[in-house]
């Protein structure tokens, strides 16, 4: 079974009040969960996001005692401002349900979402959800406040997106896996992000915008996956471009370098910003009784209507989980 079913949908829990599954992640920082040295410096970068890697950046032996000290961490570290995730094992592995029950009783209040790497089916995403539930209710924390992320990284997993995507009410973000993805489809390429070489067009995408339809279906955030030559910023600048042209909310990041040039392309820039602000408050005055109850208008040579005021705010939504400041204000025509 690749779905899930009403009934099945009414048994997740919905997000307790006050939980925002919107949050930002424009810049989503990876940190080897066994390196407490790492765990402390991504403390203080400027990052949306920060995952605690359990998965490709653990060495089996190290999975053990990583759970622990990304308890330790979660904990005692101060995650102030940052969406804290810790990324599991896949199902396929015989880590992942210890993964979970030990970092979510050990550190479940300091936590707000799992991300599940390599998902393949709705059927993984419903078993991460139970088991969460079970954890949530054992321990006493609000059941239906940690969230899921899962991670698109194979042809299967794409195939069945749209399944995954509606699989529970905790799922957050669908999220490219472009290294394992591009070995699952024998990707005649070694460098993860770039194009592989010989083809005449973008290579991923229809990868991308199949993840970036099945996420916006269900009113979920789609966050592109990483970029390796972490030195190479003006690579990573040209393929975060990219996702952030498609519609994408953010993408990883491996290298404190990458992150202020993250921040920065999944945020609007100060005049769209302003602008946004600007078609909200002219359509608000002009549909109102003093603005003459008009279904449509013009702010200079521009005319505005329905659809301008909601593609302006997406731009002033995001502007705003930036924290940008608007320069400029709507003044009402005079009578």
């Amino acid at each position: 079974m690749t779905g899930s079913s009403p009934s099945d949908a009414t048994e997740s829990p919905a997000a307790p009040a006050g939980v925002n599954r919107l949050r930002p992640r424009r810049s989503c920082l990876a940190v080897p969960g066994s390196n407490p040295r790492f765990l402390e410096k991504a403390q203080g970068l400027p990052a949306d996001q920060v995952f605690l890697d359990l998965e490709d950046a653990c060495a089996p032996l190290a999975k053990e005692g990583a759970r622990h000290t990304i308890v330790k961490s979660l904990n005692e570290g101060d995650w102030t401002g940052k969406t804290r995730v810790v990324r599991v094992n896949d199902w396929t592995t015989h880590w992942t349900y210890r993964d979970v029950i030990t970092v979510v009783e050990g550190a479940g209040a300091n936590l707000d979402c799992i991300m599940l790497p390599k998902v393949q089916d709705a059927q993984q995403v419903h078993a991460l959800d139970m088991l969460l539930t079970q954890i949530e209710k054992t321990v006493g924390l609000d059941v239906g406040r940690i969230g899921i992320e899962a991670q698109i990284e194979n042809a299967k997993g794409l195939i069945n997106v749209d399944g995954i995507a509606a699989a529970s009410p905790r799922l957050e973000t669908i999220i490219f896996g472009p290294a394992d993805f591009m070995a699952s489809i024998n990707m005649k390429s070694l460098v993860v992000g770039e194009q592989p070489p010989g083809y005449p067009a973008d290579a991923y995408h229809y990868i991308l915008m199949r993840i970036l339809m099945a996420a916006r279906a269900h009113d979920l955030q789609a966050i592109d996956g990483p970029y390796l030559q972490i030195r190479n910023v003006d690579g990573y600048r040209e393929v975060a471009q990219r996702a952030a042209a498609l519609g994408f909310d953010g993408k990883w990041v491996l290298h404190p370098g990458q992150v202020e040039a993250s921040n920065e392309i999944f945020s609007p820039s100060q005049e769209d910003y302003d602008h946004a602000e600007l078609i909200l408050d002219a359509y608000e005055y002009f549909t109102s009784e003093a603005g003459g109850k008009k279904g449509s208008a013009m702010i200079g040579d521009e005319m505005i209507d329905e659809a301008s005021r909601k593609m302006a705010l997406v731009i002033a939504g995001k502007g705003r989980a930036a924290g940008m400041t608007r320069t400029s204000t709507f003044e009402p025509p005079e009578a």
